[in-house]
């Protein structure tokens, strides 16, 4: 097993390039040694199956690893019984659409604390995603798939990394995505030094144990943020805000994780993800030499 590295959706530069659907993006990751590639469902299930079919066929004739993101309109603590319907729902057909890009990995958002206490409205998404993956075990429909809870950068939302862990222990079909991007604005720039990074992952190892934290899902992006944590992506060339990747190589190479790593810069996601893998390879090798 190694690390992957692969953008959340097509770069500018795709569309540059004469490129015009994503059923051409497997050959185009493929040319720049790129491993895996994350479609967003974020507005809505708006494609076919079929057309998710025909996409995952394209990514793997050219073996990049799919995996899909949910709607943003998940909320597991929610207190509408109609939205809460459709939060269960966005999660099943994520499934189908899962199995049909060829895919292992659904990333959604938890859900959002709203007019409850944080403590009330972790209580509830905790409760509701483990009965939710326990019941989706026991029908047989994860076989082969992981539900991918992610870590969240507003402080209004439900996604520290210790709440993404304590959701993710409840079943063994639950993995952690760790969007430091988001950690980092959510706690106002803290990830500064591989040590805080080493320390999430230790905590995940003791949380779930070192086999899923040896597979976790990242997702990584300098992230501008405010008070209230985050505002938007940005790219690699931003020198204001963090985090740094070379910090969170130095902390992968030294545990042995093979995560995999989607780039969600803005606009530049592949070109991001190219110089992400770069300061890996130099890390590991650096590491070998010494």
């Amino acid at each position: 097993m190694k690390v992957l590295f692969g953008p959340a959706g097509n770069s500018e530069s795709f569309y540059q390039e004469g490129y015009k659907s994503t059923l051409q993006a497997g050959k185009w990751l493929k040319d720049r040694n790129l491993d895996i590639y994350e479609y967003s469902f974020g507005r809505g299930y708006t494609m076919t199956t079929e057309t998710a079919q025909k996409i995952g066929e394209e990514l793997k004739k050219y073996g990049i690893e799919p995996s899909i993101h949910a709607p943003y309109f998940i909320n597991f603590a929610s207190q509408d019984n109609e939205l809460l319907g459709k939060t269960y729902g966005y999660i099943k057909t994520g499934i189908k659409f899962l199995r049909a890009f060829g895919g292992s990995r659904l990333i959604f958002h938890p859900g959002s604390t709203g007019n409850l206490t944080r403590e009330e409205a972790f209580a509830l998404t905790k409760n509701r995603i483990g009965e939710l993956a326990n019941n989706l075990e026991q029908q047989g429909l994860l076989n082969g798939i992981y539900l991918c809870p992610e870590t969240m950068g507003k402080s209004k939302q439900i996604g520290t990394y210790e709440e993404v862990l304590q959701i993710c222990a409840q079943n063994e079909h639950l993995l952690p995505t760790f969007d430091f991007g988001h950690i980092n604005a959510l706690t106002q720039g803290s990830l500064k030094s591989k040590e805080d990074y080493l320390k999430i992952f230790k905590r995940s190892i003791e949380v779930i144990g070192k086999n899923r934290t040896q597979i976790c899902h990242i997702h990584f992006s300098k992230i501008q943020f405010g008070d209230k944590g985050e505002i938007k992506h940005l790219n690699f060339d931003d020198d204001k805000y963090g985090p740094n990747f070379e910090n969170l190589a130095e902390a992968i190479v030294e545990l042995g994780l093979t995560p995999h790593i989607i780039c969600e810069s803005s606009g530049r996601m592949a070109e991001d993800a190219i110089e992400m893998q770069k300061i890996y390879l130099k890390t590991l090798g650096n590491n070998k030499k010494s």
